[in-house]
């Protein structure tokens, strides 16, 4: 190293006050203190924007390092490293020389090394006896010793800030989805709330976020979705429904008729008692109780078979079919299986024919589904008078055969107009004749009818009036 305080660079390169800084920090770094070249050069990389250099001024950097033969960089030895350009090129993998000369000096201003130049701008070592370097000119290093702290202090900022920005970004993904499948959720439902004006705003925060979006507007995106949500939590608990949630989720959907309603006497729970026709000792209360015929449903029930894609001729068709109409009536799946499993999946795809069947009469369907499993547990619904009511209401709404005979009659006489009265003396009167005896006194014999009708037509025997 030059015996000088302060080194200057060869040529036409003026001096700044940064590289006086940087080389009086270099002089007065701890003779025993070391680092780990590479370690540091890895703190170097992690904070490389907050350094102010490249990543191709980085791979010099990598390069010149490699000349060093130590592993720890020590302050009190030589750290100076001489390696010609084309060497150097060579180990920062065939950069061009002007390319190289350029982010040599980017790792001279960002203080990473210092230029100690010789007389003639050139870079070798004088070694004296024994072959110990005594005078080397290149690039010093020391200011990796010097500024490690720095160096490492810089990386764990970088890395502390990189895991801020992913988790800020992991809060973001959670609140979108939450307050998205909530909304759905209450809208589905059918719960009371502004879920208009909440989908608007979860639209508004739920732009695209660059990689390179500040650490503030994330932070601000976070704190308005967090808001949000609040809001969502609020309007659901105001539900009665909400309050209601039981921790298990087999009851999420029976849960929803437990609340007070002013409609008791509706038409819903009128049509329900009329299910209920049947005294209850003629029930039977297993669960799976009624043996229902599958032509009995399809006639008192035919609006189900629009429903299915082929013509009905299973059971296994009619479950299709009422799994899918039970999703149009807004019967959730819960809710669905619960009516399988204690009426069985033959009554419940009946129940559901029948209140599609009067869908128009039933405002909600999920809450007379709900009362009708309740009379069933306990005991007090069939099936079989619910499709017998519908079979007798659409032969009410049909007019009879005898109807329908005399009002073609009378239309058919309509078009035929009236019929022209025939006189008395043009109809012949009818002429009755006595029987024939045949073989008694007075009358032909047999023999000669048989003969008569052998030889020629048989002419008409009896006596004339």
């Amino acid at each position: 190293m030059s015996d000088a305080y302060f080194t200057t660079p060869f040529g036409r390169r003026s001096v700044t006050f940064g590289q006086l800084a940087r080389q009086t920090a270099a002089r007065a770094v701890a003779p025993e203190g070391q680092v780990q070249k590479w370690q540091v050069f890895r703190n170097i990389t992690e904070g490389k924007a907050r350094l102010g250099v490249s990543d191709r001024s980085l791979a010099v950097l990598n390069a010149l390092l490699s000349f060093h033969p130590e592993t720890l960089l020590s302050a009190g030895n030589e750290l100076v490293v001489f390696p010609s350009n084309r060497e150097l090129s060579l180990r920062a993998h065939g950069m061009a020389p002007a390319t190289l000369r350029r982010h040599l000096a980017a790792l001279v201003e960002a203080g990473l090394v210092i230029r100690r130049d010789s007389p003639n701008g050139k870079r070798y070592a004088r070694k004296g006896p024994g072959g110990v370097i005594e005078t080397a000119y290149g690039f010093d290093l020391t200011p990796l010793v010097s500024r490690a702290g720095e160096f490492e202090r810089v990386a764990d900022e970088v890395r502390a800030h990189r895991k801020a920005i992913m988790l800020l970004r992991e809060r973001i993904t959670l609140l979108r989805r939450d307050i998205r499948k909530l909304i759905q959720f209450a809208e589905q439902e059918a719960l009371p709330g502004p879920w208009t004006d909440l989908t608007a705003q979860l639209a508004s925060l739920s732009g695209h976020l660059p990689s390179t979006t500040p650490k503030t507007i994330l932070e601000t995106t976070v704190d308005a979705l967090q808001h949000l949500c609040t809001d969502v939590h609020k309007t659901l608990e105001k539900n009665i429904i909400f309050q209601k949630l039981s921790a298990d989720e087999s009851q999420s959907e029976r849960h929803l008729q437990n609340q007070p309603s002013e409609n008791r006497d509706s038409e819903d729970e009128r049509i329900a008692a009329t299910t209920s026709e049947t005294p209850p000792s003629l029930h039977r209360h297993e669960g799976r109780q009624d043996d229902v015929r599958l032509d009995d449903v399809l006639s008192a029930c035919p609006a189900i078979t629009d429903y299915s894609r082929t013509p009905i001729t299973s059971w296994n068709e009619l479950l299709k079919a009422a799994d899918l109409v039970r999703t149009f009536l807004g019967v959730g799946r819960e809710a669905w299986h619960d009516t399988c499993g204690l009426l069985g999946p033959r009554t419940a795809a009946a129940v559901i024919a029948a209140i599609l069947e009067r869908h128009q009469q039933i405002r909600s369907p999920r809450a007379y589904l709900h009362t009708l499993t309740a009379r069933a547990r306990s005991g007090t619904f069939s099936v079989g008078p619910m499709l017998l009511a519908l079979r007798r209401a659409k032969l009410a709404t049909e007019p009879s055969t005898t109807d329908a005979f005399a009002t073609r009659e009378e239309a058919a006489g309509k078009a035929i107009g009236p019929l022209r009265p025939h006189p008395s003396d043009t109809l012949p009167s009818p002429r009755l004749h006595p029987p024939i005896r045949l073989g008694q006194l007075g009358y032909p014999d047999p023999e000669n009818v048989k003969r008569y009708r052998r030889h020629g037509p048989l002419v008409r025997i009896g006596p004339r009036t």
